[in-house]
């Protein structure tokens, strides 16, 4: 048997796993970018606000020692010597007779001489800007041997007077570092960004991708897959209800097709109606006559006393009860097939596995088959599932079956098949034996028609049994046929995959 293929796979134009990343990938970017900008920027200026606002604090540190006089105190030095250990400013304090008050410890004599020099006006003329000018200080940026510096210096009403001076010169450079860095750090973690959020994302789609597959088998009618979650989120909310779409999809297909073959039987049922009681009282009659007769005769030669033999008597009477068996079982064979004809039997469509009927029917006619010595070849299949009445199948199979087992010869074995051909799967029975004659086949189907007349009465046969596969065949609106062979017979019939 060929394998039920699988679903064809669209190829996703654009996957939400990669837009998701080059978002993500894309932002990161921006981000950094733009703090590159601000850095390159603004970071020299907060820089040089930074080292303004300390010398500022110095600067009130130094005017409060002078108000309250606190210079030689140890916490005004330890206070001066954090501030100038951390920002690295040079600090020199002198009182109003040049006495040292305090000097930090990298400061020397070029402050004293720059001090005096501001005060006394002997001070050459530099490259300087004057960046604040209050009532007893003045803050400016100089240039001293082609280095820059933020330097402040002022004379205070207490007479005590100061300067302080913090290089600036190496800013330009360290932004370029600080950038350069920032750059190196941003590719890295841009980098690693985008792999985590390719694997986060692989989650999120992960399931996003098995409804899609989900819903792809929905549009090829197969409702077998469902979603399973366990994030409860709302994909797995989404998974819940196309899992309850697809079970009231299956459903209200199955009420559908249901719906659709009782219609196609009502258009055709009300033409044949008249031709079909004609045609069965007819044959009735004919198919009748002969039993009757026998029963008729041997009851009358009991009933005159023709044999006083009690072993011919005996005799008599089994065949007035096999006549009369046959005809039972003949009357039960015409009422189902009358029903089906008339359309009085509903077909109810349904989704089942044909290969479990199958097997459980040849594994229940095995003491059949072994009685008559026959053997059965059968493939392991995988499940098979179709649309059609399961009742009704199994009977169509049970009837190619027992015409197997009856008319089998040769070799003596029933060969069964399963094969798929697009959207159909056809069964097939085979026996091995002598092959219908030509001119019969097409007769085969007709109510009482019998190849062979004398064998099909050894074995109980009443012509009636393929007419009423024919019957169920074209209530459900499938296939059916009957193929000769050089060492045998095949009758096969097909059903709609599912």
């Amino acid at each position: 048997m060929h394998g039920i293929p699988f679903l064809k796979k669209e190829k996703v134009q654009r996957s939400i796993r990669l837009q998701f990343s080059l978002i993500f990938i894309g932002l990161m970017a921006g981000v950094i970018l733009l703090c590159w900008f601000i850095n390159n920027m603004f970071l020299g200026q907060y820089y040089l606000n930074t080292k303004t606002k300390v010398i500022r604090d110095a600067y009130r540190s130094i005017s409060q020692a002078a108000n309250s006089d606190t210079y030689s105190t140890m916490e005004f030095k330890a206070a001066l010597n954090d501030v100038c250990s951390v920002y690295n400013i040079m600090v020199y304090v002198m009182d109003a007779d040049s006495m040292v008050k305090y000097q930090s410890y990298n400061s020397g004599a070029e402050l004293e001489r720059r001090l005096f020099g501001y005060l006394f006006g002997f001070l050459a003329d530099e490259d300087l800007r004057i960046l604040e000018e209050g009532e007893d200080y003045v803050l400016q940026r100089v240039q001293v041997n082609d280095d820059d510096y933020l330097e402040m210096y002022g004379s205070l009403n207490s007479g005590i007077s100061f300067i302080m001076r913090t290089p600036i010169e190496s800013i330009r450079e360290s932004v370029k570092i600080a950038n350069r860095f920032f750059a190196y750090a941003g590719l890295g973690g841009t980098f690693l960004g985008a792999v985590i959020i390719w694997l986060v994302t692989g989650k999120i789609t992960r399931p996003i991708l098995k409804l899609n597959h989900i819903s792809e088998q929905m549009v090829h009618l197969d409702f077998e897959a469902k979603y399973t979650g366990s994030a409860h989120n709302e994909i797995d909310l989404l998974g819940e209800n196309i899992n309850k779409l697809s079970a009231s999809l299956e459903q209200s297909i199955s009420e559908l097709k249901t719906a659709n073959n009782e219609l196609q039987k009502d258009i055709e049922k009300k033409e044949q109606i008249d031709e079909m009681r004609k045609e069965f009282l007819a044959n009735v009659s004919h198919e009748l006559k002969t039993p009757i007769a026998l029963i008729q005769g041997y009851a009358e030669g009991l009933s005159e006393g023709v044999s006083d033999d009690p072993e011919s008597r005996n005799f008599y009477c089994e065949v007035i009860m096999d006549e009369a068996s046959k005809m039972n079982a003949m009357v039960q064979k015409l009422l189902t097939l009358n029903q089906l004809e008339f359309g009085n039997d509903v077909v109810a469509m349904e989704r089942f596995d044909l290969t479990a009927l199958i097997k459980n029917y040849i594994q229940s006619a095995q003491i059949l088959t072994k009685q008559n010595e026959i053997r059965v070849c059968v493939e392991d299949w995988e499940p098979v599932f179709v649309w059609a009445d399961e009742y009704k199948t199994e009977e169509v199979f049970m009837n190619y079956f027992s015409n197997a087992v009856n008319h089998c010869g040769g070799e003596r074995k029933i060969v069964v098949s399963l094969e798929q051909r697009d959207s159909k799967v056809r069964v097939g029975v085979f026996n091995t034996g002598e092959p219908i004659p030509e001119e019969s086949l097409p007769h085969l189907w007709e109510k009482f028609y019998k190849v062979d007349k004398a064998r099909t009465r050894e074995y109980g046969g009443s012509g009636v049994g393929l007419s009423i596969v024919k019957a169920i065949m074209e209530s459900m609106n499938q296939q059916y046929g009957v193929e000769n062979y050089g060492n045998g017979v095949r009758f096969w019939f097909e059903l709609e995959l599912a």
